[in-house]
């Protein structure tokens, strides 16, 4: 598959390297460009980040099939055990080095940065190819570096397209919740008078239940003697002030984070659009650069709302980093239960464990470094059952102890202890202990975790390009596309009359990520799927008509 690498050159111009030729282009002539050399051989574009480069082509109507993000590629190799550190070295690495992601203020393709100006594609290009044919695990070092790539096209294609927003029906959900839309700085009517309440059942009226301070101490005055105004804590209460104190932290959560203001800088064109970031954490997991993509809360999501004609097929994996342990660990035993749809209560059918619960707190507690209480005991019976799971779990939990670094099962490399929890600068044996246990929890989940989420990759990679095969002759917006991802699932808004095929082809995708990921045993991802107009329906039957 030939490469074509773009790199900018000062006055908005870009520098094609195509095998042997070079070429310049004016801006304007470049999604012309890509299109013409996408319709004769669909290269794989090469790309310093795949967030300054893609969105004006997806706006002038241009998908790619492939690209190579160098900036999310770079930051991977430098971590990742397998790859010689030394064939990353050369002219201007370390200016990919402090290389970072785009933010969203970066609307344009040739936004504002000064360390990617001049930057040569072609030349990083060069060393991580290198990088990754070289290494010793080159086959899965190679999937996860194309697997994140895709996953940047997603990304941006995510941006792009929207999730379907009644923008009415949110504000009406707005109104009655928190009252009308109130003055700049004042709380809403609703929200004023769940405080009053507060107040009222505190004996404090000038009560700031906004205040954790204040409001700690209200609640000693009025003899509760509570160590923190956590809602977990709250609950556990009996006094007339906690019920109003509970919907008003959760009313005040809502105005704060999916109010009319966040409605008005994400919401446009019935569509939200937030910003993702791939790889935003040391897992590989995605994060968000704005909207609160990755943080969507149930109360919101009536206003997502398929168009007239089109539904959201909302499909997600069942018990994902459980079926993960099983396949990167090789235990057949685990394997074999978690065929099905319920891994938890295939440990049971198996005879592993008495209930269903015990298998979750089992897993769980091992997968998260439960050493006390009834996980703690748990994981000790299961450790015997599952001797290669848990085996994988403990070697990660002990490297990470002694100050080592783990890696996934593709490659992708831990932080390590200083990058994740700081360095001790003074002799303290207690603190440095204390330190190396908190990285021994992270590295045991670490392993798992980001497993997970590269199989997650490889799964929306697949699905992405299923899905445009699905439509017939149009942009992306005509086909069935995906609108959201969060870690174990996706949104895709598709015509009412593809969506039978839409579901299947999500299926397809994860199996087809299952062989990739674990390829010498064969693990079920089942997948439950919901076809609805409104994302708030998904798992509920029948889905809601609306108008």
């Amino acid at each position: 598959m030939p490469r074509v690498q773009l790199s900018r050159l000062p006055g908005g111009r870009v520098l094609v390297t195509d095998g042997d030729s070079r070429l310049e282009l004016g801006l304007g002539d470049l999604p012309a460009y890509v299109n013409a050399r996408e319709r004769e051989q669909a290269p794989r574009w090469v790309w310093d980040d795949t967030a300054r480069w893609y969105p004006d082509l997806l706006a002038a109507g241009v998908r790619v099939a492939r690209c190579h993000d160098l900036r999310l590629v770079h930051h991977l190799l430098r971590r990742a055990p397998a790859a010689d550190q030394r064939l990353l070295a050369g002219e201007q690495s370390e200016r990919w080095d402090r290389l970072g992601p785009s933010v969203a203020s970066e609307v344009g393709l040739f936004a504002a940065d000064d360390l990617s100006e001049h930057l040569r594609a072609d030349l990083e290009d060069a060393r991580q190819v290198r990088t990754v044919a070289e290494s010793l695990e080159a086959a899965r070092l190679g999937l996860l570096v194309a697997a994140e790539s895709a996953g940047a096209l997603v990304a941006a294609e995510l941006t792009y397209a929207g999730m379907p927003w009644r923008r009415d029906v949110h504000e009406a959900l707005l109104a009655e919740l928190l009252g009308p839309r109130p003055r700049h700085g004042a709380r809403p009517q609703k929200l004023e008078e769940l405080a009053d309440q507060v107040r009222a059942a505190l004996s404090t009226p000038t009560l700031n239940p906004d205040s954790n301070t204040e409001l700690l101490t209200a609640l000693r005055r009025a003899g509760l003697e509570v160590p923190d105004t956590r809602a977990h804590t709250l609950r556990a209460l009996r006094h007339p002030a906690i019920e109003p104190l509970l919907q008003f932290r959760q009313r005040a959560h809502l105005f704060q984070t999916n109010g009319w203001t966040w409605s008005d800088e994400w919401t446009q064109g019935g569509r939200f659009r937030p910003t993702y970031q791939p790889a935003g954490s040391v897992t590989g997991r995605w994060s968000s650069n704005g909207g609160g993509a990755l943080s969507f809360p149930a109360i919101v999501r009536p206003a997502a709302i398929a168009d007239e004609g089109w539904v959201l097929v909302v499909t997600d994996v069942s018990q994902l980093e459980p079926r993960v342990l099983a396949g990167m660990s090789g235990d057949r035993a685990l394997a074999h239960a978690a065929r099905g749809a319920d891994l938890y209560q295939g440990m049971v059918d198996d005879g592993a464990v008495a209930t269903r619960n015990d298998a979750k707190l089992g897993l769980l507690g091992a997968m998260y470094g439960a050493t006390s209480g009834e996980s703690g005991r748990m994981v000790a019976e299961l450790t015997r059952r599952y001797p290669q799971a848990f085996a994988l779990l403990e070697r990660a939990a002990h490297e990470g102890e002694r100050g080592g670094t783990v890696r996934t099962l593709l490659g992708r490399g831990s932080p390590s202890v200083d990058e994740a929890w700081g360095s001790v600068e003074e002799a303290d044996p207690e603190r440095e202990a204390s330190r190396r246990r908190a990285y021994g929890r992270f590295t045991r989940n670490f392993v798992v975790q980001g497993t997970g989420a590269e199989w997650a990759l490889c799964w929306i990679a697949d699905l992405r390009n299923r899905l445009w095969h699905l439509g017939a002759e149009g942009p992306l917006q005509a086909r069935p596309h995906l609108v959201f991802f969060l870690h174990d699932e996706v949104v895709i808004h598709a015509p009412a009359h593809r969506a039978e095929a839409v579901v299947a082809a999500a299926r397809e995708a994860a199996a087809t990520a299952s062989a990739l990921v674990f390829r010498e045993l064969s693990i079920d991802f089942p997948l439950s799927a919901s076809v609805v107009r409104s994302y708030a329906e998904a798992g509920k039957t029948p889905p809601p008509q609306v108008d």
